[in-house]
């Protein structure tokens, strides 16, 4: 067993080396293809992965792991409006407490280098079935194909072997042993051999969002094998091949290498019978790892708290626009995002600030309703295409998101007015796929009942602004007492520039300043951006950095007298 953890450990040597130099350095760095390019791949790949997918529609999804006491499962894809059809194991869920308790002491014989090595393997043959994963996620999500492989693909692996780098760089923190020499005056010199073991806190559970089932997963998975804990998987009700998938390979590789697959486990179910509190209750339970909405988020804080819990919720995500030399970018940029998956990932703005007289752009002033309409017709340009609207907009994942859709277009008649309508798009591929367009809501910053919290559907509100002032006041507000993951400024006077970073650092919240629009302006790097600070209701936790997983195992110690 020790000896193919060891070979896994040189094989993967390099890489681990690399990764380590990335969070060290913050440059951009990935051993996973981001693109499912056939150029890259070759044409037989995305074929055989989409088969894959289609093979497994239709009937049980066979997971050999303990406790299974009946079959669970109801998801239906966002796409076709259809049941995939695919049933999972239900389990007890003290059968799979027990077998993740019995899997661990010989996990924890191994050496962090050893335990490094088996999880790398881990991520590179999660990468080999990145085709079947992509279609899984688009039929569970919602997401575009090409975001389904790359941002749940590689991507999502990025953030998972950033976590195993910083487990592996806290674990070699801790000396095996040391000597120790102290004078205690008529007493003598005592000399003492310190010996120090690193232990795991036990058992955790990992609670998958249902927009991105892997993105949020991979680094607590990681995260907790590398330091020695067992890991049990609850997904999404909608979202569970995806996790499904990858539990099952995990747990190949476990076997393969020597080790109990039960390191890794699935708790599927639906929401009608769901599980998530008789397993984070449990009293194996010793670690939570949350993804998903800020009140039940808050709900496992306020009711876990004998538990090592993180968690990454939600926000009201601001742009703040004070000026700009580079307006047709500003749009570009703003719209992209506004589109991108519609409005369903944690770092899209919602909120945007524009002062009531309007901006300085490009060198003259153009005014509020100016900007509205700039903004608005890029929108509605990119989702008058079906072919590019599929690319950006994706699929809505929830029902709830349409709905929430028509109450906010409700509202808006009594405190703002529709700028720009949402209506469902006809995708080229899935005519019968659950669509929406942005829908932006104009309103005063005085009906901030309308915009002070996350709605999680395409929607955006421009808000008018007492002065440009009045508008980074109000984003730092938001950001600090209802929490935001990624906020936005656009200015190009280097004075505000610097009240606006000093603003919602005071506030907790992270800044991306004057974006580029040749990229995603929401885009988070692995290794290089800090996700989430942990310093407002967002989250407690950020991917990643030392605290993501220093608190994830203890030390304990021995001491004797040295020999002579």
């Amino acid at each position: 067993m020790t000896q193919q953890a060891a070979d896994l450990a040189q094989t993967h040597a390099v890489t681990l080396e690399k990764a380590l130099e990335a969070c060290r350095t913050r440059a951009y760095w990935s051993p996973f293809k981001e693109s499912p390019s056939s150029k890259i791949h070759g044409n037989e790949k995305p074929a055989e992965g989409k088969a894959a997918f289609e093979a497994m529609l239709g009937k049980p999804f066979e997971l050999d792991q303990p406790g299974e006491i009946g079959r669970t499962g109801y998801e239906v894809s966002p796409y076709t409006q259809k049941p995939l059809g695919i049933d999972y194991p239900k389990a007890d869920p003290d059968a799979l407490f027990a077998a993740a308790r019995a899997a661990m002491p010989g996990w924890n014989a191994l050496t962090p280098e050893e335990r490094a090595g088996v999880c790398l393997e881990m991520a590179f043959r999660l990468e080999d079935q990145a085709f079947a994963n992509a279609h899984a996620t688009m039929h569970t999500a919602g997401q575009s194909y090409l975001m389904a492989f790359s941002g749940s693909g590689a991507n999502a692996l990025d953030r998972g072997v950033e976590a195993l780098a910083y487990g592996y760089k806290a674990l070699k923190d801790i000396p095996q042993e040391a000597e120790w020499e102290k004078n205690f005056g008529a007493g003598g010199d005592v000399r003492l051999k310190k010996t120090y073991r690193t232990r795991p806190r036990g058992v955790a559970v990992v609670i998958c969002c249902a927009t991105f089932p892997m993105w949020n997963a991979y680094p607590a998975i990681f995260a907790n094998l590398m330091t020695g804990n067992p890991v049990i998987l609850k997904p999404h009700p909608n979202g569970i091949l995806p996790v499904a998938m990858a539990v099952k390979r995990c747990r190949e590789v476990l076997a393969g290498a020597g080790f109990d697959p039960n390191l890794v486990l699935l708790a599927a179910d639906t929401r009608e019978a769901p599980a998530t509190i008789d397993l984070i209750q449990h009293a194996d339970c010793a670690i939570i790892d949350y993804t998903g909405s800020q009140r039940f988020g808050t709900w496992i804080e306020q009711n876990c708290r004998d538990k090592l819990v993180y968690t990454e919720t939600a926000g009201c995500n601001g742009v703040v626009i004070e000026s700009t030399d580079d307006l047709d970018g500003l749009i570009n940029g703003l719209a992209n995002v506004l589109c991108g998956f519609s409005a369903q990932m944690c770092t899209t703005p919602q909120n945007i600030h524009v002062p009531a007289e309007g901006i300085v752009a490009d060198g003259e002033r153009i005014t509020f309703d100016d900007f509205a309409d700039r903004l608005t017709e890029a929108i509605a340009e990119r989702t008058g295409n079906p072919k590019r609207a599929a690319a950006l907009c994706a699929a809505v994942q929830a029902e709830a998101s349409l709905e929430l859709i028509e109450k906010l277009r409700g509202a808006a008649g009594k405190a703002g007015r529709v700028r720009l309508d949402s209506r469902p798009y006809d995708h080229p591929e899935f005519p019968d796929a659950r669509t929406a367009t942005p829908l932006v809501i104009e309103t005063d910053a005085d009906h901030s009942e309308l915009y002070s919290e996350e709605h999680f559907a395409p929607v955006a509100f421009l808000i008018r602004e007492a002065d440009a002032d009045a508008a980074l006041s109000n984003a730092a507000r938001l950001a600090r007492e209802k929490g935001a993951i990624s906020s936005y400024l656009y200015s190009a006077q280097p004075d505000y520039l610097s009240k606006a970073q000093n603003a919602f650092a005071d506030a907790g919240a992270s800044l991306w300043c004057n974006m580029p629009a040749n990229m995603p302006i929401n885009f988070a790097a692995a290794y290089s951006d800090y996700h989430v600070t942990g310093l407002n209701p967002a989250g407690n936790a950020c991917l990643a950095d030392l605290a993501f997983v220093a608190n994830r195992f203890r030390i304990v110690q021995f001491r004797e007298p040295a020999a002579a």
